[in-house]
């Protein structure tokens, strides 16, 4: 395979792929052994059939189209690596004339990422942001371990805000027990929010063996079509209350938590991890804003194309969040009664937002010339296998050459960031 740059103007490219008749021979024979079970041929086995056989009764070119496009799949890529060509859309290809036992010429004509240069990036004013943690943060904190290390206890009085309570229930609309309305000793944490608005409210009060009818109204937007909307009744009945049992908060709870022994110790570390935490929390507020004045200084003209790829993604990954809650994409256009092209139209403005600032972050990676060296990307391998409990090795191998090099550009841009948010004034 050669590669040849014809031009490359106004983010067009237009270059050349020559296969070989020797590759070409090659992939039509990978192709026919990969089919050849697929031909019936009078007086041979089926799948035994030779090549010149099958060719001479359905055309010498019956394994062209299928060679060429796994010819076309192996090579453009390599094309693009060779070429330098950092490509947006799909290409047009054009091939010429096919012959059997000779070579051809793949013509390609492909949008390339716009190269664009990025304007008062050093410099942009933004408000320095610096969080205080108090000692009210430190024992909030020191309280919330203690949450989670509590216990449920059971308690013999009547039911209260944050308990949890053991419950039958069944749902009825007028006369009619609707489906999916009736459980037996379900768990319910009152004042969760988890049951339809107004019903852990009227359980508080209730003792354990007691029922209670508890009425309710399904909100409009309920994904029950049929129950949307309409006054329904739970007959409940409470079979058992519990409460949070939280620890004494002394150095013998420091002890069973942590690796401290006195609670001086334990605020101490907590404190500053704490400070740790809004530090870093300050840091990211200030690079999104050094971000978003370079953004505002900037105005760039962004190819649809990278608009809808990126509507796309983010439509699969709102499509794969669905999914994780045993629904999808069409079921959730149903839900809402609108159509897939207004929720992609909905969705414009932000991937907008997304591709201009990554091509800003991109450009200015371009004019300081940062690179994520070898000794970079694998100091975030060796970051990513600590966390995993792997080697760093076993980690590169998993991952694969595809994604190292992601991994390099996400570096690459990360640096970008990094010295827009280094050389911005903090007032």
């Amino acid at each position: 395979m050669k590669a040849t740059l014809i031009s490359k103007e106004n983010n067009e490219a237009k270059f050349t792929i020559e296969i070989t008749a020797e590759e070409f021979e090659n992939a039509v024979i990978d192709v026919y052994k990969s089919q050849k079970d697929k031909f019936v041929i009078d007086g041979f086995r089926k799948g035994k059939a030779p090549r010149s056989i099958i060719e001479k009764k359905y055309g010498e070119t019956i394994f062209f189209e299928d060679a060429i496009n796994k010819l076309f799949s192996l090579h453009y890529p390599l094309a693009l690596d060779e070429l330098d060509l950092d490509v947006i859309d799909n290409p047009k290809a054009d091939f010429s004339e096919l012959k059997k036992g000779e070579g051809f010429t793949i013509t390609i004509e492909v949008a390339c990422y716009p190269e664009i240069e990025v304007k008062d990036y050093k410099g942009v004013e933004i408000e320095a942001v610096k969080s205080e943690v108090t000692d009210e943060d430190v024992e909030n904190e020191i309280k919330s371990m203690a949450r989670k290390n509590s216990r449920m206890v059971t308690v013999d009085r009547p039911a209260q805000d944050g308990d949890m309570v053991l419950i039958d229930y069944e749902g009825w609309v007028g006369d009619e027990q609707f489906e999916g309305g009736t459980a037996e000793r379900q768990p319910l944490k009152l004042g969760s929010g988890t049951f339809i608005p107004g019903f852990e409210e009227q359980l508080i009060g209730v003792s354990t063996g007691e029922s209670k009818d508890v009425k309710v109204t399904f909100p409009e937007e309920y994904h029950a079509a049929d129950l949307a909307g309409k006054e329904a009744v739970f007959k409940c009945k409470v079979h058992e209350i519990k409460e949070e049992e939280l620890p004494e908060i002394n150095d013998e709870f420091v002890k069973d938590v942590s690796e401290f022994d006195t609670m001086d110790e334990l605020r101490e570390d907590t404190r500053k991890n704490l400070e740790k935490a809004a530090e870093a929390k300050d840091e990211n507020k200030m690079k999104d804003d050094a971000l978003k004045a370079v953004y505002e200084a900037n105005d760039i003209d962004v190819p649809d194309v990278m608009v809808e790829s990126e509507i796309d993604n983010m439509m699969s990954e709102f499509d794969q969040q669905l999914r994780s809650q045993g629904m999808d994409l069409e079921g959730y256009f149903k839900y809402l009664g609108t159509e897939p092209k207004d929720f992609r139209d909905n969705l414009r403005e932000e991937a907008l937002k997304k591709v201009k600032t990554r091509m800003i972050i991109n450009a200015v990676a371009d004019q300081e010339n940062f690179e994520a060296t070898d000794a970079d990307v694998d100091q975030e391998i060796e970051g990513m296998a600590k966390q995993y409990g792997l080697e760093a090795d076993k980690v590169k191998e998993m991952i694969g050459a595809q994604n190292i090099k992601m991994i390099a550009g996400d570096i690459r841009l990360k640096k970008a960031i990094d010295f827009i948010y280094d050389n911005a004034v903090k007032k």
